[in-house]
């Protein structure tokens, strides 16, 4: 799972721990670990949701000023499936 330059910092130090994507079908599944950094983030919880849940509370919790700017990063391709990724992050021992 990949995330915009601004965001790895936040995410490594656990001051963001959710993504919005939008895909053609899930990318992620949950336990699954992905590298970031020199630790990694595990996913925690993935559902679909739609555009309307997509709140300005919740662009801030995934690190983004507002949802205008959240959806301008998180369309990749084609997709139109909105999901709500949870995660943690674990830094390397």
């Amino acid at each position: 799972m990949m995330f915009t330059k601004h965001l790895r910092e936040p995410v490594m130090r656990g001051e963001v721990t959710c993504s919005v994507r939008i895909w053609r079908s899930a990318h992620v599944k949950v336990g699954g670990r992905y590298a970031l950094g020199a630790g990694h983030i595990e996913v925690t919880a993935i559902r679909e949701i739609s555009l309307e849940d997509v709140t300005p509370d919740l662009a801030r919790r995934s690190g983004f000023l507002g949802v205008v700017d959240l959806l301008k990063v998180a369309k990749h391709g084609p997709g139109e499936r909105v999901f709500l990724v949870e995660f943690t992050y674990h830094a390397a021992p």
